[in-house]
């Protein structure tokens, strides 16, 4: 079945056997779904039909935790991508996702003996020692309504993850999510659920990557995020999507006093992007921290940035988002930051960078500072420039070649986002950013 029906999303739910409260959820969202307009700002979405979208692709085998387990046509697929060889080296544990939902979790023993909780979203709801803690968090901060694809989202979800990080726990090396879309004209809806507990100390890797059909496919994902008192999370991002994706996912964070939220996100591929990773600071001393890089090629709009709402007193957050654009592509960096009348002493900084690579390519940087508080700072400043052909021919003069040259120039602007990924994801960046430079994307 395509589209979104409520006899479609009862099926859904009759299949994965799931609590009659997710069910009701699902048929909220497709009562939002049909009331709610499409957005009224950025790029044109009149190209996606979701008649034409698969929402849900029924897995052949069922979730393993034993990599040999895994059926060889979808280990081959995570073979090539590296996800073994990463969770050998620097992972606590690793989840993977084909398309609909996970075929693979595993959590070293020594993470789990701390009272970590890592298990795919849908198992998660029905478990009943974690129920009542999922209940009172899913799709809370991410209400049904808040727009028309989060009513999507809640609708037609499956797949994801929850974790749980105990109080005054820290987990010294990441834990990774992948998923991969790999069937053409589907819909991938994963709901990602962390829950960082008072003074816990946490980094999550989110991995994302779909191969290239003739039709469209769409990534409508959640992430809900709880940072408790004094706890600290990274949330890095990774995704190189296909030039046939609607990525158009909603992530939003919650912090207490005291604590923390870093996002880094790198986002290539895609035709269409609409991602604006949000944190509330809602205890005093709260922060955010957001450093992102977008590359946006020929036919493609990476509409892109991130948003912040201080709350509480003393709260603190950067953005800091760098662009790059090529032939006609098109990159926005689409940015917020909201002081409300109680946030005392509040500070938010907003800097967007983005670099055009020809002539043709098109950036537009759209900072917004919304201060309903005397007693607190804002600053934001945006630019637009072109590889300095000076520097170019410096480089030339070299020995280097004009790519090679341009790459390296290239690798210089985006090394913030570089240095804050375990050494494998940055070298993952920087090579898709080669490879659009080459166009061999």
């Amino acid at each position: 079945m395509k589209g979104l029906t409520k006899e479609l999303v009862l099926e859904l739910a009759k299949l994965k056997g799931e609590p009659k409260w997710v069910t009701d959820i699902r048929l909220k969202g497709v009562e939002c779904w049909n009331k709610m307009p499409m957005p009224k700002f950025g790029p044109d979405l009149s190209g996606l039909n979701l008649d034409d979208i698969e929402p849900y692709i029924k897995p052949k085998s069922e979730m393993v935790s034993s990599w040999e387990e895994v059926p060889a046509y979808i280990r081959k697929t995570f073979d090539d991508l590296g996800i073994p060889e990463a969770e050998k080296k620097n992972l606590a544990g690793v989840g993977a996702q084909y398309d609909s939902e996970m075929v693979y979790l595993n959590l070293k023993r020594e993470v789990e003996k701390q009272g970590v909780v890592y298990l795919p979203m849908g198992e998660a709801v029905k478990d009943a020692k974690y129920s009542k803690m999922i209940r009172e968090h899913f799709m809370k901060l991410i209400p049904v309504d808040d727009h028309k694809f989060t009513a999507l989202h809640a609708a037609l979800w499956s797949g994801g993850s929850f974790i749980y990080v105990p109080k005054n726990t820290t987990v010294e090396i990441p834990i990774q999510s992948y998923y991969r879309l790999n069937a053409p004209g589907a819909g991938q809806f994963e709901h990602t659920l962390i829950i960082v507990d008072e003074g816990a100390d946490f980094h999550f890797i989110e991995g994302c990557s779909a191969p290239k059909y003739n039709v469209a496919n769409l990534h409508s994902g959640a992430v809900e995020v709880y940072i408790g008192k004094n706890a600290h999370m990274k949330f890095s991002t990774v995704e190189s999507w296909s030039k046939n994706m609607y990525n158009l996912s909603t992530k939003r964070a919650i912090v207490e006093e005291g604590g923390t939220i870093e996002w880094v996100a790198g986002s290539f591929g895609s035709h269409i992007t609409m991602i604006y990773p949000m944190a509330i600071l809602n205890g005093e001393g709260a922060k955010c921290e957001y450093t992102g890089v977008t590359f946006a090629s020929k036919g493609q709009i990476i509409d892109n940035g991130a948003k912040v709402v201080h709350v509480a007193p003393n709260t603190c957050s950067t953005i800091d988002t760098k662009a790059l654009s090529k032939d006609d592509g098109v990159s926005v960096n689409r940015t917020l930051a909201k002081i409300c009348p109680g946030a005392h002493g509040a500070k938010a900084y907003i800097d967007c960078k983005s670099l055009l690579l020809n002539p043709g390519a098109k950036a537009e940087a759209i900072p917004e500072v919304m201060v309903h508080c005397m007693n607190a700072e804002a600053a934001h400043e945006a630019s637009v420039g072109r590889i300095s052909e000076e520097a170019l021919f410096y480089l030339m003069s070299r020995g280097l070649s004009e790519d090679k040259a341009r790459a390296l120039i290239v690798r210089g602007f985006t090394a913030e986002v570089s240095k804050e990924l375990p050494v494998e994801y940055a070298m993952e960046m920087n090579n898709l950013i080669k490879m659009e430079i080459e166009g061999t994307a």
